[in-house]
């Protein structure tokens, strides 16, 4: 197939964007804490979720370290500033790692109002893969071209990672931390959840099928490419994590505390 026509404006399913204020920001944040444990994303007491407080500061709110997925509230999520200082009293601390990946990308990218980074077993694995996704499959073509990469340097505790992790992530959405797990950046929760979401179901899409001994038929890329940019013009994620909100509202409302 040599050309690929274009479809019905996506666009006009998006919902109108709201700007949340902290108490809203707080509950759909730790919503999505529960959503990954919901999904078994979460590993242990690691990883982390951050979102950037409205307002000229550059504050945002990042996971209790300690606590579990399941245990993290809107009230005891932790504000921190841009060079790590808690600023609201907390008896939590935060996790160092989170605050050096986090810190890099909200100091440099305006756009990216959330931040989340997962270690699944299936992202860590395709992060070992030289050539992790390739155009097979729905969700792995959502990213033709769109992925940024950033090589393994250990534990990230090292303040001079800052400035090449968030060099390599550029101007891109979706990151693989290689050897290490993935990435997302949004404009709004709803976002960066969806772009994990899909990488993370590429990553496992990609595990099976590459795992068998049958040939791959792999998609064009000016299919790929046209099929990133159609999802891209969708309803950035908002319908499918309201739906999820509601789930966990259903599951265990403690979220909103």
């Amino acid at each position: 197939m040599a050309e690929y026509s274009k479809v019905i404006n996506l666009k006009k399913f998006q919902p109108k964007k709201k700007i949340l204020n902290e108490k809203e920001l707080r509950i759909q944040l730790a919503a999505a804490y529960r959503i990954f444990n919901h999904f078994k994303w979460d590993y242990l007491i690691y990883g982390h979720l951050t979102a950037r407080v409205p307002g000229p500061e550059k504050h945002f709110l990042i996971n209790p370290f300690g606590l579990r997925y399941d245990e993290v509230t809107a009230s005891n999520l932790v504000k921190i500033d841009i060079d790590g200082n808690i600023v609201e009293p907390s008896k939590h601390p935060v996790n160092p790692a989170g605050f050096i990946i986090h810190s890099a990308i909200h100091a440099t990218r305006e756009d990216a109002h959330c931040v989340m980074h997962s270690h699944t077993t299936a992202g860590m694995a395709a992060a070992s893969l030289k050539n992790p996704i390739k155009n097979i499959d729905f969700s792995g073509t959502m990213f033709a071209d769109r992925i940024a990469y950033h090589d393994f340097e250990g534990v990230t505790l090292r303040q001079e990672e800052c400035k090449r992790l968030s060099g390599n992530l550029g101007d891109k959405d979706v990151m693989i931390l290689r050897n290490h797990g993935l990435l997302s950046v949004g404009s709004t929760i709803a976002q960066a959840f969806i772009r994990l979401h899909d990488l993370e179901r590429a990553c496992q899409v990609q595990m099976l099928a590459r795992g068998v001994n049958e040939e791959i038929i792999e998609i064009s890329d000016n299919i790929a490419k046209a099929h990133a940019t159609e999802i891209e013009n969708s309803d950035k994620g908002e319908l499918a994590f309201k739906a999820l909100m509601r789930l966990m509202e259903k599951k265990d409302p403690s979220f909103k505390n």
